[in-house]
């Protein structure tokens, strides 16, 4: 069990030094366009399926509660969390259309859309990274190495570089974590 647990820490220490190698200058980047967009009285839509619409749900907490510091709320929405809107959309027209069609009732252009999608190739991500980047939103995607089809929909992507999904995740939550500082710190000025 040792041998384990001693390799998963040094994947997950081996993956973040290189995220931090081939990602830092990005984070500027993202966080520069969502404060744009608060700045403008935009909004931020998060998106992902299974863990990553954890991650979503995760960002859009922290964005609207607080991070590190007491400030009026930020706004972030989830675009997973609604069970009735959801089922509704999946039902009446597909599966794919679950983040686009909530995008399309509820953002502007100015706006930020981020997805998260591990492969980068979730069929729903890319087609709410679509929409978003055809009507005037502002685009962040968190993946794993390569990017898949969010690289050519992505204004911001983090590809982490790796395939390990766990991996990718962890790397993905130090990215978010370190975004929520920098716009929480610059709206709070």
């Amino acid at each position: 069990m040792r041998e384990a647990i001693d390799r998963r820490f040094a994947e997950h220490a081996e993956v973040l030094r290189a995220t931090r190698e081939h990602l830092a200058g990005r984070i500027d980047a993202a966080a520069a366009m969502i404060v744009e967009s608060y700045r403008a009285g935009g909004g931020v839509f998060l998106f992902g399926n299974g863990g990553s619409a954890a991650d979503a749900q995760h960002v859009a907490g922290e964005l609207v509660g607080r991070f590190l510091l007491n400030r009026p709320a930020l706004k972030a929405q989830a675009l997973s969390t609604d069970t009735s809107i959801l089922t509704c959309l999946a039902n009446d027209f597909s599966f794919e259309t679950i983040f686009a069609r909530q995008l399309e009732a509820n953002a502007r252009p100015g706006d930020v859309a981020v997805g998260f999608t591990t492969s980068g190739n979730s069929a729903n991500v890319v087609a709410a990274l679509e929409y978003a980047r055809a009507h005037g939103l502002k685009t962040i995607a968190f993946t794993g190495a390569g990017g898949g089809k969010c690289t050519a929909l992505a204004d911001v992507l983090f590809d982490v570089p790796s395939t390990v999904t766990a991996r990718v995740q962890e790397a993905g939550q130090v990215i978010y974590h370190i975004l929520c500082e920098i716009v929480e710190a610059e709206m709070a000025k």
